[in-house]
């Protein structure tokens, strides 16, 4: 999810082509679309996070408008993403707010435009039997991060850091990427530690791999992490097509708290290639734990589904604690002021839409 911009663009997939969207309520969309945007996964395939329950589901059910017209393509990580979004390859990503406030103090005009994941996801695992109790016994240990560009590697630092470790001499940083690679690396030995986030480690334990996780201090609360975001100037000039977006993407994050299982079969609709030969039923339990555990991260920790509002709101306290964490983790050398990173001028536009509609149609969602 995070890290310097290392990763060319190079390494992006481009993942889907144009797609015609039908507006929800009902309008025909007759006519080709004349609006267009470019959505950059921070991921190097799609996977069941924000690809699905953000874009699958807002296509299927019909969030998105018939204006707009839809590419997405694929990013080997948040900061491939963000380059994807520099270079006018794309002109919104959700990447990890680390990579966002990295790249504005290297002088990348980003800013982010609204927030996506905000109940922190990150977490240590160890093997059950491991000796490692605690952040401190993580002291010349191998810890295994999905790429070092990744918000894994970051993360680990910043969490040896809180453990009282120097982040950068007392731990080993080894790329195992997640799921299989991942689990079969702590399970080999080839690593004491895996640094991810929940929806893989949902993955990894539906394979049969049982972990332990170490307790994040309190410095990890209230820290933000998948953000939607976008070039400057691209938020200028495409004010209109940047809001319809968000959008159609909280309400089918909003859809698919209500109804996991619903949208993962949407997913799998959408993105056929995340079955990898199997049958929907084969796959279709374990990815909806999966998606549960990415969905639980993007939408509030307390209440149920009706009182969910305000969408992509990030408070002034969130924005301090998530500067304080990625001067810990390395990515920023200073504060940056607010302003400069932060443009919610979009949200009220975004959060136009009938939630109680929205949830009306995830419970009566069956499958065709």
């Amino acid at each position: 999810m995070k890290s310097t911009l290392r990763p060319s663009v190079a390494a992006l997939v481009v993942s889907a082509v144009a797609l015609a969207l039908t507006a929800c309520g009902g309008s025909s969309g007759g006519g080709s679309a004349d609006k267009e945007i470019t959505v950059a996964f921070a991921g190097a395939v799609n996977a069941p996070k924000e690809d699905v329950a953000t874009y699958a589901v807002a296509k299927d059910q019909g969030f998105l408008d018939a204006k707009l017209k839809v590419k997405t393509i694929n990013a080997d990580g948040s900061s491939a993403a963000i380059q994807a979004v520099t270079s006018r390859s794309a002109d919104i990503t959700a990447a990890d707010m680390g990579s966002i406030l990295a790249a504005r103090e290297k002088g990348v005009p980003i800013k982010a435009i609204g927030g996506l994941v905000q109940n922190w996801p990150w977490r240590i695992a160890v093997k059950p039997d491991s000796p490692i109790k605690t952040g401190a016994d993580l002291k010349g240990k191998k810890i295994g991060v999905i790429s070092l560009a990744s918000g894994s590697a970051p993360y680990a630092r910043a969490f040896a850091k809180d453990a009282g470790l120097d982040g950068q001499k007392d731990i080993d940083l080894l790329p195992v990427g997640i799921g299989t690679p991942a689990a079969s690396a702590l399970n080999s030995g080839k690593v004491d530690a895996l640094a991810l986030y929940t929806a893989p480690y949902a993955s990894i334990e539906n394979s049969g791999t049982k972990l332990r996780y170490l307790p994040n201090g309190a410095a990890f609360q209230g820290i933000r992490s998948l953000t939607f975001a976008a070039r400057e100037d691209t938020i200028k000039k495409k004010k209109e097509e940047l809001t319809l977006y968000l959008r159609a993407a909280y309400q089918g994050l909003l859809f698919s708290s209500v109804q996991p299982e619903g949208a993962m079969r949407i997913g799998f609709k959408t993105f056929p290639a995340m079955l990898s030969g199997q049958t929907v039923d084969q796959r279709l339990k374990g990815d909806t734990k999966v998606l549960t555990s990415f969905v639980d991260s993007a939408t509030p920790a307390q209440g149920e589904p009706e009182s969910f509002s305000n969408w992509g709101a990030i408070g002034d306290a969130e924005w301090q604690k998530t500067m304080a964490y990625t001067r810990a983790a390395g990515q920023i050398t200073k504060d940056i002021p607010v302003s400069e990173i932060w443009d919610p001028s979009l949200l009220a536009g975004a959060n136009q839409f009938d939630a109680a509609q929205v949830i009306a149609k995830a419970k009566a969602y069956a499958p065709a």
